[in-house]
């Protein structure tokens, strides 16, 4: 199959509006930690970046981590399903080239029937696809099959893409001795408020009730806690989207244009993979078709939705104008 030139980065989705993530404060993929809300350092060239393994798992709650990690190192996404034949022929090549690559790329190996917000997050029409992360943003590369030297061929051009936008970090598997990927990495940061760990904690082993239960004890203890109040959005987010299916979802949307809750799961799908607007704007059409308990509970959705994608964002803004007007 021909292989797609790689477009300049500039203007990339950009996949940090996910809410895949553990809330503010999380440990990255090395197992370090960072402050709340800050992103990975950008590394010189040739500095080594420990992580795990070369070969990772990614779900929809861990992709925090990886989106951290495509600061320092390209990442390449192989998605992937046990329903598709072509997947056990595909991504023992993609293991393989990256390999071959000694930590100059990572693999980060994602079930898209298990993880639907990553599939959708990525457009992935069918499986195998694979796609590449830099400094947060996805490329698509192809889907389906391909020969492992036209692999190779493409995965020196996201090299090449990565080093125009400096991620030129080598990654180092954990037990790998030292000096052998570059300088030592920095230490890492201070530990997380408790409450902060505990909920992060929760959210990494799939328990968002305990992860609530523990941001809002969070807000109980400082009301201000901005971190917290995210986190809390983010993580109450996943949990309404948990055991749903992304299908059946849009289907009951379609099938039921006037129906609140349905709209309101749509709204949260399409957050959780990055379609801001059209979320905003599906519940701010919806909002004078409501009576006023109707319009309080979008109301109250939109200002939670707010802060997953952030209260200073442009697009927040545009939409908090928009309710305001609304209301008033």
């Amino acid at each position: 199959m021909s292989m797609p030139s790689l477009p300049n980065l500039r203007g990339a989705v950009d996949l940090s509006s996910l809410v895949n993530r553990p809330a503010p404060g999380s440990v990255n993929t090395a197992g370090g930690t960072r402050a709340p809300g800050e992103p990975s350092a950008p590394v010189s060239a040739g500095t080594s970046v420990p992580v795990p393994q070369l070969v990772l798992e990614g779900t929809d709650t861990n992709f925090t981590a990886i989106l951290d990690l495509s600061n320092q190192v390209p990442v390449i996404v192989d998605l992937w399903a046990d329903e598709a034949p072509q997947c056990a022929e595909l991504s023992p090549i993609l293991e393989k080239v990256v390999l071959a690559f000694e930590g100059r790329l990572i693999l980060v190996r994602v079930n898209a029937v298990e993880n639907p917000q990553l599939a959708q997050a990525f457009q992935a029409q069918t499986v195998p696809t694979t796609a590449a992360v830099l400094a947060g943003r996805p490329l698509p590369l192809f889907a389906g099959v391909a020969a492992e030297a036209d692999i190779q061929n493409l995965f020196e051009q996201v090299l090449e893409l990565a080093a125009q936008n400096g991620v030129v970090g080598i990654a180092k598997p954990a037990g790998a001795p030292a000096g052998e990927a570059g300088a030592p990495v920095e230490p890492p940061a201070p530990a997380l408020p408790p409450l902060h760990q505990e909920a992060f904690d929760a959210a990494e082993r799939g328990d968002y009730p305990a992860a609530i239960a523990a941001w809002e004890k969070a807000l109980k203890q400082n009301p201000n806690d901005a971190d917290a109040k995210a986190g809390l959005a983010q993580i109450s987010l996943l949990h309404r989207l948990q055991g749903k299916a992304m299908a059946d979802i849009r289907a009951a949307a379609a099938a039921n244009p006037q129906g609140l809750e349905q709209q309101l799961d749509v709204a949260d799908l399409d957050v959780s993979g990055g379609h801001i607007e059209d979320a905003f704007d599906r519940l701010l059409v919806l909002f004078p078709t409501l009576d006023q308990d109707g319009k309080n509970v979008v109301r109250a959705r939109l200002l939670e939705l707010f802060e997953v994608v952030g209260v200073t964002d442009p697009v927040v803004n545009a939409a908090r104008m928009r309710l305001t007007n609304l209301l008033y």
